[in-house]
């Protein structure tokens, strides 16, 4: 295992540091629990604070900030933040307008969010992410995963909230732009949690995983690599069905790289996804493409579609100013 690390056990700690030390008039960090917040605490606005296992950065802590999340508690590397982190970040960062978590569908985040939403003595509501349609059809996995999606609602959510939008108008937004999101991925190569000190999962040179979660979990099947564009076919062909856009709709096209996938390859599969989208008479007319939800090293890439409205496109725009996302 080659990676830049000085101990295991001081990964998490060591590189939440450099993330405030290289973003400090920005965010702050807290430890012993563990959140990362803004650097001032916003006033008069609904608090939002998601989070998840170490490994998927930026997710979440790099869309902490001005237009987004106002929290985020980090877990040991593909590990679920334990609801004292919770806690303790909703008190630092509430206003008084209540708080609202942002949480993928996953079993450790679930529960551990819930806990920390009875637990706190504050208003407070859940929009719940489940945006990935790979599993549908899996033995694997029992529910909907929360994948690159989270972004999309991070961002829209995080926009009604800086408006002055209300704890359940901000849940209402969160709900309609995760029912409007689907998202699937394709691996290349597994990743290596430090602790463990190997690959997740074996695979051959010349396969790819269909469908595989951010964590490595196994996908729809395994298959043999194929060309770009008929991958971007299959990954499309899901997420269309899932959607049922009608034609003529505008969307948002978003290619998400796992890690280790070079920015040349995710600019080629927005060119063959954006080309096959509009073969299917949608509109993509909002992007994004880049490393925003990976799988540490893991190469490999998803697509998202979100499907946009005027509402929706007006909170995408709006601005935003996180380590990971400016404008």
């Amino acid at each position: 295992m080659k990676k830049f690390i000085n101990d295991i056990d001081s990964v998490m700690r060591e590189s939440l540091g450099g993330l405030v030390e290289a973003h400090p008039g920005l965010l702050r960090v807290e430890f012993e629990p563990t959140f990362v917040a803004r650097a001032e605490r916003a006033t008069k606005k609904v608090a939002l604070l998601s989070g998840g296992g170490s490994g998927h950065e930026p997710l979440h802590a790099g869309f902490v900030g001005r237009g987004m999340l106002d929290a985020a508690c980090a877990g040991q590397v593909f590990t679920s933040p334990t609801p004292d982190q919770m806690l303790a970040a909703a008190a630092a960062v509430h206003s008084g307008r209540g708080v609202l978590f942002i949480v993928k569908n996953y079993a450790g985040d679930l529960m551990n969010f819930q806990i920390a939403s009875e637990m706190l003595d504050l208003e407070n509501a859940t929009v719940l992410v489940n945006d990935d349609v790979a599993v549908e059809n899996s033995k694997h996995t029992t529910g909907r995963r929360g994948v690159a999606g989270t972004l999309m609602v991070e961002k829209m959510v995080g926009a009604a909230a800086e408006a002055g939008a209300a704890l359940l108008e901000c849940k209402a937004v969160g709900d309609r732009v995760n029912a409007a999101t689907a998202s699937m991925g394709v691996a290349f190569t597994s990743c290596t949690v430090p602790a463990a000190g190997r690959a997740t999962f074996d695979i051959d040179d010349d396969e790819m995983e269909v469908g595989v979660g951010i964590h490595g979990e196994p996908g729809r099947r395994r298959e043999k690599v194929k060309p770009a564009g008929l991958i971007v076919d299959e990954l499309l062909g899901a997420i269309l069905a899932d959607l049922k856009p009608e034609s003529g709709r505008e969307v948002l096209l978003h290619v998400n790289g796992f890690g280790g996938t070079p920015l040349m390859e995710l600019y080629l599969l927005y060119h063959c996804a954006a080309e096959r989208l509009r073969a299917q008479g949608l509109k993509p007319v909002r992007s994004l493409v880049g490393n925003y939800t990976t799988a540490l090293e893991m190469a490999g890439a998803s697509l998202t579609v979100a499907l946009l409205d005027d509402e929706l496109k007006a909170l995408w725009d709006a601005p935003v100013h996180t380590a990971a996302l400016r404008w």
